[in-house]
């Protein structure tokens, strides 16, 4: 069995930070061959990042019954995907943490889709959610399936089918705080906002948002001063109390929002950066807010925001924090660094590798390092701190746009073909 401390519970692991337990058995060199412990075919398409709790691994995918157009790599305006005409298996798994070994497999639904996606996301992006009880495995368009940690089912609940931006799909995943479970569905139908209890998975409140889609995962900020639910949006970013009540909101996001937020030193970071908004902001958020705190014109900070940076945001990957710093990988292959306290700039946009063009997975990072992995199955492992510096690439040759997962002095990196347990060789 693994170290307690040791699980991965959710999408970015404990916190939503990103941020692995400091560990010298954890690896920085890597192939698709070398301080490789095992690797498991996953069949069909999913971009669920894994999660890990002691013994088990779990994550996510919908396998066609008939071939399917593979995804195309990089920035690109998918436009609207037909729905397939094929059937469709959307599938539950769970892992052995030590030898890879599939332990449970639970089939939620198979049958033709009548809904779309784009190219580049799945049927499967949501990432599942454990409290180590139990799991629970969340399709947009389908349903949120409950089973125990053998797989037998605890309980279902199916939603009905929404629209979304250009047919694009959904992919916002579930948060558990408390013994309730958290879901925002933004759409282009009627956005909401859900709690539901984890037990039974009856709904305990539900509040519409004036929002449309977009796809980022909420955030229970437990400040200090009080816990909330942080909702990023394109129209307002929001956070509500436990019962869903409004407590702040503000405009100024992106036309598209994706990051997910998340806290250190007291502050909320929040970020959005679509590629062809002129509008990519970050904010740094101070706790206690109430009503509409949307920045003026030309305020960089303001008695609710600390800092504030008007083009600085990501468009897919979140940005992490690391030691004193704020990190922030861009799609198309940057990495800046600022000061998480202040904003204050370290190194403005440095390229990480000339060759490499397209990044959509979260960095993540432990042991001095911040990890980057490309849509090209490329890991760049990158010094930390106040100087740049690439330490070195590893690579698996196969393309890659989950987040993966750190547990058991072990990584999980998925790929679109496979999952992977890279783990430092006894020597």
């Amino acid at each position: 069995m693994f170290a307690a401390e040791t699980n991965w519970p959710q999408f970015r692991g404990p916190g939503s930070t990103g941020v692995a337990v400091e560990d010298p058995k954890l690896p920085d060199t890597w192939s698709k061959t070398e301080n490789v412990a095992w690797k498991t075919a996953i069949p069909g398409l999913g971009w669920s990042s894994p999660v890990v709790w002691g013994d088990k691994v779990f994550l996510t995918s919908v396998i066609s019954s008939a071939e399917i157009e593979p995804p195309k790599k990089g920035l690109y305006f998918g436009g609207e995907r037909k729905a397939s005409p094929a059937e469709h298996r959307f599938v539950a798994y769970a892992l052995d943490a030590k030898s890879g070994k599939i332990v449970w497999q639970n089939e939620v639904q198979n049958a033709i889709p009548t809904f779309t996606r784009h190219l580049k996301n799945s049927y499967a992006s949501e990432t599942p959610v454990t409290d180590g009880e139990r799991v629970y495995f969340y399709f947009g368009q389908v349903g949120l399936f409950c089973f125990d940690m053998k797989g037998k089912p605890v309980w279902s609940k199916k939603f009905e089918q929404v629209k979304t931006r250009y047919g694009w799909g959904t992919a916002a995943s579930p948060v558990l705080h408390q013994g309730r479970l958290y879901l925002v569905n933004d759409n282009d139908d009627k956005s909401y906002l859900m709690a539901l209890d984890k037990k039974t998975g009856n709904v305990i409140w539900k509040v519409d948002r004036e929002e449309k889609t977009n796809w980022a995962t909420p955030y229970i900020w437990e400040s200090g001063k009080r816990t909330e639910i942080v909702t990023p949006g394109t129209d307002k970013t929001r956070s509500y109390d436990l019962d869903g009540k409004l407590l702040w909101e503000f405009k100024g996001m992106s036309s598209i929002a994706i990051p997910t937020p998340f806290s250190k030193f007291g502050l909320l970071f929040l970020s959005s950066g679509y590629v062809g908004d002129p509008n990519r902001p970050v904010y740094a958020v101070k706790p206690g807010a109430s009503g509409d705190i949307t920045m003026q014109k030309g305020q960089t900070a303001s008695e609710h925001v600390a800092w504030y940076l008007p083009q600085a945001g990501p468009y897919n990957p979140t940005p992490i924090i690391y030691g004193d710093n704020y990190y922030t990988l861009f799609d198309r292959g940057f990495l800046t660094c600022h000061e998480a306290k202040t904003g204050k700039e370290i190194y403005g946009k440095q390229r990480i590798d000339q060759a490499t063009t397209a990044f959509t997975s979260s960095p993540w990072a432990y042991n001095g390092k911040i990890f980057a992995i490309s849509e090209d199955g490329d890991t760049f492992v990158m010094q930390a701190g106040a100087d740049f510096k690439v330490l070195r690439k590893n690579s698996l040759d196969e393309m890659a746009m989950a987040t993966p997962a750190i547990a058991g002095s072990s990584l999980f990196i998925r790929t679109a073909g496979s999952l992977y347990c890279i783990r430092n060789a006894v020597r």
